[in-house]
């Protein structure tokens, strides 16, 4: 995240952006577009003074669009529009039917061109993130008491958590998560495509390890991302043991507290549930989860479909219906 602080103010029920830097997610840098470029994906980047963008090319079988996760972002609302004016003109010339945008600010939804429908949301609208900066002291304030008092207690327990840079251990994670997506019935990246992300210089994979008399394991994993003032917590699963060690909440004090170490500003724990959620939602137990750090909501714009050949995008959208019915 590029920081980023700006000032929204309504003045005779204007609002009035006073942006000093631009909000970025990791997924918009060059570093995103390098590992694009790793998973063989064709994509776009361009940066200017007033914005920045990176544009993936996917394909369907109505033709192709172009996809920008959490972005364009922009420094201004004039920078965000003329953001759209190069992605479109970009668009064109590669004959793609839309564009898939994700403002990383929740305000630039409504300076969107007219022809724009909303569309599923893709990354998490609302996240949860945690300020790191201030003293130590500080930072330990905002971290759940139960959670301290278990990662303190960890190594006696037979807990230890190491880190690493080897693709090859992305295994440990693999395995973890698909016990979880088979009990939540959920999907999980290729074993090649974590392998890909933990090659890239910005990704850490956290092993968290339990040993006593009769065995050892792995009981939780986690990956990260970090940036020049954020980490990103996107992946992470534990074993029914871990979970009975609390072994999710150990790692997570880690994470932030290595974050911290680095200097970091901002540990962003990568999505929760919208607000007013039933309290089904997939997202619940996780949401609950997050909200006992004292950080705070942040919302995005969501997910927006910039539509360039209406006839095309409305067979996409009939052709996304019926394999969105065959895959339930």
């Amino acid at each position: 995240m590029k920081y980023n602080a700006y000032d929204v103010n309504k003045i005779h029920g204007k609002v009035w952006y006073n942006f000093e830097y631009m909000k970025s997610s990791i997924t918009q840098s060059q570093a995103w577009k390098n590992l694009q470029d790793e998973l063989g994906e064709e994509s776009v980047f361009a940066t200017e003074e007033k914005y920045q963008y990176l544009a993936i090319t996917k394909s369907t079988p109505a033709g192709k669009y172009l996809y920008c996760p959490y972005g364009p972002v922009a420094s201004t609302p004039e920078g965000f529009q003329q953001a759209i004016k190069s992605l479109i003109e970009t668009a064109k010339t590669n004959n793609a039917i839309f564009i898939r945008v994700e403002p990383y600010e929740e305000s630039q939804a409504s300076i969107l061109p007219p022809l724009t429908r909303k569309s599923i949301d893709l990354n998490p609208k609302e996240t949860w993130l945690l300020d790191l900066k201030g003293t130590d002291e500080e930072l330990r304030a905002k971290l759940p008491s139960r959670l301290l008092r278990y990662y303190k207690s960890a190594s006696k327990k037979g807990i230890t958590i190491t880190t690493s840079h080897d693709p090859n251990d992305i295994h440990y994670l693999l395995n973890l998560q698909k016990a979880l997506a088979s009990e939540k019935g959920i999907s999980t990246f290729s074993e090649d495509y974590l392998k890909t992300e933990l090659k890239q210089p910005f990704a850490t994979l956290y092993l968290v390890k339990h040993q006593d008399e009769t065995k050892e394991e792995i009981i939780a994993a986690g990956l990260v991302f970090d940036d020049e003032t954020t980490r990103y917590n996107l992946q992470g699963a534990q074993s029914d043991e871990g979970r009975k060690l609390h072994a999710t909440g150990i790692l997570t004090i880690q994470l932030i507290l290595d974050a911290k170490a680095k200097n970091l500003e901002t540990f962003d724990f990568w999505g929760i549930a919208p607000e007013g959620a039933p309290a089904d939602h997939p997202w619940a137990g996780f949401t609950n989860f997050k909200k006992t750090f004292a950080g705070y909501q942040y919302n995005h714009a969501g997910t927006y479909d910039i539509i360039l050949k209406p006839a095309k995008y409305k067979l996409y959208q009939t052709l996304r219906k019926i394999n969105r019915k065959r895959k339930k």
